[in-house]
């Protein structure tokens, strides 16, 4: 491997996006559709999958660095993280669609399957996603091209999710249409969406496929070029790791901020069906496609946050990460704010402040990855090891126990508020509830991030001198 990085073709640009649009297709899928999937379809109480939630993303989180330091210590003659891009495809697409699939057993028993199956499709994640994340890290030594690399992620990302809402809701309907041909009794239709299990099933097999072979083509066309300054140190112990990066400060703000963007975003996704299906009066729907305005409103926010990706890289290119990070978040918040006030038959509204939160959202992800990969920089300058899979892996862990406790909160609030997933109609309470987890909840995270991001040392400045003498260092060492 070289450290010859100044220029990327397009086609290793495009397929380290695909990488993501892979991950990024379940990772909707789970952050949008399971915990309706879970108490409209399988079966269980939004307080057991919330708790579930918590249990077993929690403990994937805390997986996510002992996979960092795995990856690490790998040594393959694709290198270390491409290998698990690899052979982790085929069962990252199988174990999902067994975690859709729904037993006839009683409602203990369902819950077993739920933990057991969603805690090892969430392994099998860590497996394929914490080595791909580290790849940022060793594909290109420059901050730029790092940008780049990040908005393509992030807009591949986005695309990914963008076609698992254009394609998921058609797909069981049309699945429970087939199914329940010669069916007495027809499943239920839940905001537009079928509730019949096999056709679920058979929906996410469909959407997992095209996951196995993203995932191949990101492993056959991108390149791991960047080594340690020094290789001598590259066989550190586990725990001068750990060390390492326990006392390094912009880590542990950047690992604040990342659990409280993805508060704001995870409990806006898991709670924005229930928003459609039982507040928002407005029931359009096209025949043609079958999509629902719940729908329109996902695939409206997911092009919106492609445009945030879009921004993302030439706004802080010209303004530094910090500054454009802030602003966006904090422009977020203020609208989430506004959005609480929005009355059920506001379609337009809603769908205009759907597009201005979520190109907010857009803008500060890829910014997020990037400043991770300039700490694997910032560390190594000051330890000599070059430990980029364990943090590129925190940033993994960070986004994960967001998503644990926003998932968690966003369950056990549907309980405290009293919504009952068997009766049609919910209670004022409960719809009071929702809304208040579409918009005023959210804009806590985003502020708990603004705050965090303040303190982050890493600019563009003090990057540029940490790259120039790292480069310096791997000359004097060839």
């Amino acid at each position: 491997m070289g450290n010859n990085t100044s220029v990327l073709r397009f086609r290793e640009k495009l397929a380290y996006g695909f990488g993501d649009m892979a991950s990024s297709m379940f990772w909707k899928i789970f952050g949008m559709y399971l915990l309706f999937f879970y108490t409209k379809v399988f079966g269980i109480s939004p307080a057991a999958a919330g708790t579930m939630f918590l249990v077993t993303r929690i403990w994937d989180a805390a997986i996510d660095p002992v996979m960092g330091l795995i990856a690490d210590r790998t040594h393959s003659r694709w290198g270390k993280y491409r290998p698990y891009l690899l052979w982790g495809g085929l069962p990252f697409a199988l174990i999902g669609v067994i975690t859709f699939f729904t037993p006839e057993w009683t409602e203990s028993g369902k819950l077993i399957y739920a933990y057991v199956t969603y805690t090892l499709m969430m392994m099998i994640y860590t497996v394929v996603n914490v080595p791909y994340a580290s790849l940022l890290g060793v594909i290109s030594s420059e901050i730029k091209e790092r940008n780049t690399l990040s908005s393509f992620r992030m807009f591949f990302a986005y695309a990914g999710s963008f076609i698992t809402f254009m394609l998921l809701q058609p797909l069981v309907n049309l699945f429970a249409s087939v199914l329940e041909s010669g069916e007495a009794v027809k499943a239920t239709v839940e905001g537009g969406i079928s509730t019949h299990p096999v056709a679920w099933t058979l929906a996410v097999a469909v959407i997992g496929a095209i996951c196995a072979i993203l995932f191949f083509f990101c492993f056959k066309w991108t390149k791991e070029r960047v080594k340690a300054a020094d290789e001598s140190k590259d066989k550190a112990s586990v725990w001068e790791d750990l060390k390492h990066l326990f006392g390094n400060g912009p880590w542990w703000i950047l690992l604040a901020s990342g659990v409280a963007a993805l508060l704001f975003n995870s409990i806006r996704d898991g709670v924005a069906l229930f928003y459609f299906t039982d507040y928002v009066t407005d029931t359009y729907s096209s025949s043609s496609i079958g999509w629902t305005i719940g729908t329109i409103y996902l695939l409206i926010g997911q092009a919106s946050n492609m445009v945030g990706v879009a921004l993302a890289a030439p706004v802080a290119n010209k303004i530094g990460k910090k500054i454009t990070y802030m602003g966006a978040m904090a422009i977020a918040a203020l609208l989430s704010v506004i959005f609480f006030r929005l009355g059920p038959d506001q379609i337009a509204l809603i769908l205009i402040f759907q597009v201005m939160i979520s190109i907010c959202a857009g803008i500060i992800f890829p910014l997020l990855w990037s400043m991770y990969a300039d700490i694997v920089d910032y560390q190594e300058l000051k330890t000599g090891r070059r430990a980029t899979g364990l943090i590129l892996s925190s940033s993994s862990m960070s986004q994960k126990f967001g998503w644990a406790i926003g998932g968690a909160i966003t369950g056990w609030l549907l309980a405290a508020f009293g919504y009952n997933q068997d009766v049609a109609v919910q209670s004022e309470s409960a719809i009071y509830g929702v809304r208040l987890m579409m918009s005023l909840l959210p804009a806590v995270g985003c502020v708990i991030a603004v705050v965090a991001v303040s303190l982050y040392p890493l600019g563009e400045k003090k990057m540029k001198e940490v790259t120039a003498d790292l480069n310096k260092l791997r000359k004097e060492n060839r």
